[in-house]
């Protein structure tokens, strides 16, 4: 049974092995919750979709179906809503996971629809998590992001101090998260920011303005608090400093 589940995890996970402590009652466990969010999955051919082996948990939400694509091996935790409700699109790569309770919303707007939502492929995100479309939401493949991570890619204006707040419009620039990020928990990210390639981006952290690539980045407001440099420069670096 071993062997079957990791052959049959590894269509999704090439490097998936099963640790040598695992007792054959979890395997049975784990083989009986894959096999409902396969069937669960199954059921988008009820709506005319191509499952493309999704595996759901209990209570997933698509709306606004026709505006969303999804690539092979989508999995998804319990009570995770999709709203595919904006001009362009909501797209998903393949092998993306999201957390349980997570809200994954171009817009909720008949009157301003949003822009798009895209994942790339092999993504990953957290429970909780809320990602919004607004101005645009990009992040690229191999990034992998913690719990209670939230994305606003709109502003509300609000100079004119004498009329109400939501009466006075928005900005929307949008948001670019590079490939191979690192984000903490509880991270937020807001309108216009752009998190290059390679960045790691600590727990707590509300990212306000674009950062290079290979940043680390922590703080309220974040912060760039280092720099993840190859090995060899790194060892020059601590070699100059001892000299």
């Amino acid at each position: 049974m071993k062997r079957f589940i990791e052959q049959w995890v590894r269509r999704r996970n090439p490097h998936f092995a099963i640790h040598p402590a695992v007792p054959l009652g979890w395997l049975v466990g784990f083989a009986a919750d894959t096999t409902g969010a396969l069937l669960r999955g199954s059921t988008l051919w009820l709506r005319g979709r191509n499952p493309h082996g999704a595996m759901l948990g209990r209570n997933v939400r698509f709306n606004y179906l026709s505006r969303i694509r999804f690539g092979r091996w989508l999995k998804t935790g319990d009570q995770v809503r999709f709203s595919g409700l904006s001009t362009g699109d909501l797209t998903l790569g393949d092998n993306v996971s999201i957390g349980a309770y997570s809200q994954v919303i171009v817009s909720t707007s008949l009157q301003e629809p949003g822009a798009y939502i895209r994942l790339g492929h092999r993504v990953g995100i957290g429970e909780f998590a809320y990602l919004g479309g607004g101005g645009g939401l990009r992040i690229d493949d191999d990034c992998i992001i913690g719990q209670y991570f939230s994305c606003h890619p709109e502003n509300h204006l609000h100079a004119d101090v004498e009329q109400l707040i939501r009466q006075q419009g928005v900005t929307r620039r949008g948001i670019h998260i590079g490939p191979n990020c690192w984000i903490g928990s509880k991270v937020t990210v807001l309108d216009g920011v752009t998190i290059s390639e390679g960045c790691v981006v600590a727990a707590g952290a509300v990212v306000t303005r674009s950062v290079p690539a290979r940043s680390i980045v922590a703080g309220v407001p974040a912060r760039v608090i280092g720099t993840r440099e190859p090995q060899d420069i790194a060892v020059s670096h601590l070699s100059a400093l001892a000299s």
